[in-house]
């Protein structure tokens, strides 16, 4: 296990996080990602390539979870790097996520 893309000041989260018995079993869940308005990332939950109880033996296995711990799947297609032309974040932009039935988190991208 590494830190990945974990660093200070990332990983954000909020205001608020949806418990697990919001959630159906089986419901396949959106998630879009828009920079400035535009959409960049279009996924559904049932395009992972493992599933959540899966992903959740599988980290269990090598670290002990708590209640409140996040299992970060990673990054579905449509990435800045991988466009033509290259689509790269600046300072001033503005990156939605939006899951469907959690919600919208939004940050504005500052300068280091």
């Amino acid at each position: 296990m590494g830190p990945g893309k974990n660093f200070e000041g990332t990983g954000a989260f909020g205001p608020w996080m949806v418990t697990r018995d919001e959630i159906s079993d089986g419901e396949i869940l959106t998630l879009e990602t828009r920079l400035n308005g535009e959409l960049m990332q279009h996924a559904t939950t049932d395009m992972l390539l493992f599933p959540i109880p899966t992903l959740i033996s599988y980290v269990s296995s090598f670290t002990t979870l708590e209640p409140g711990d996040v299992i970060v799947t990673g990054t579905p297609g449509g990435i800045g790097m991988k466009r033509n032309p290259p689509v790269y974040m600046k300072a001033g932009d503005v990156v939605e996520i939006e899951v469907s039935r959690v919600g919208v988190l939004r940050n504005t991208i500052v300068a280091e």
